[in-house]
């Protein structure tokens, strides 16, 4: 919630913004905010995931998609997140959030996105989400009819693959307990 105003306020902006297709890539161009840093006066790393978001809002609602997936009662959720930092981004420094979808398999939609300032990389993140509706997980199946099929040539890196693997939890539907 704590960057409620600033998603409402993307949400906005990107409707007025040219339209992008949902295979393509997105560019929002943000500023590093007083409440952005933590105290070595640099972006919080966790905030990075959070302006993430706002660049995958872009998306969506420039692709149209986000539009579509309201009026059908889906809701992105991520499964699955993972960092490099490169580079600080400093307070007030101007840089650009980059998405763009690398791929999809049976159980998410694979996001890239970068925090590029001066063209150079700064951060770069890949995300794993999942729509969700009411009656459970969106299949694919669903979500390639509503969105179209991707390009031929966007094939998932095989890493991926691995690292959801290695990385993920059991389904919510199995006992998860907690021991270290």
């Amino acid at each position: 919630m704590h960057l409620i105003f600033r998603t409402m306020l993307q949400l906005f902006l990107s409707g007025k913004r040219s339209h992008l297709e949902i295979w393509g890539a997105g560019s929002i161009s943000l500023r590093v905010l007083p409440t952005d840093i933590d105290i070595a006066m640099h972006m919080n790393n966790g905030m990075y995931f959070s302006v993430f978001d706002l660049g995958r809002f872009d998306l969506m609602v420039r692709s149209g998609v986000w539009r579509l997936m309201r009026r059908r009662g889906w809701s992105p959720v991520a499964a699955g997140e993972t960092i490099s930092f490169r580079r600080s981004l400093q307070l007030g420094q101007r840089y650009a959030v980059e998405t763009r979808i690398i791929g999809l398999d049976e159980r998410a939609i694979y996001f890239e996105q970068r925090a590029v300032a001066d063209a150079e990389i700064y951060a770069r993140a890949f995300i794993a989400t999942r729509l969700v509706s009411s009656s459970g997980p969106v299949s694919n199946e669903e979500i390639l009819e509503a969105f179209g099929a991707p390009p031929a040539d966007l094939v998932l890196p095989e890493w991926i693959h691995e690292w959801r693997l290695n990385n993920a939890l059991p389904s919510t539907r199995k006992p998860a307990p907690h021991a270290w």
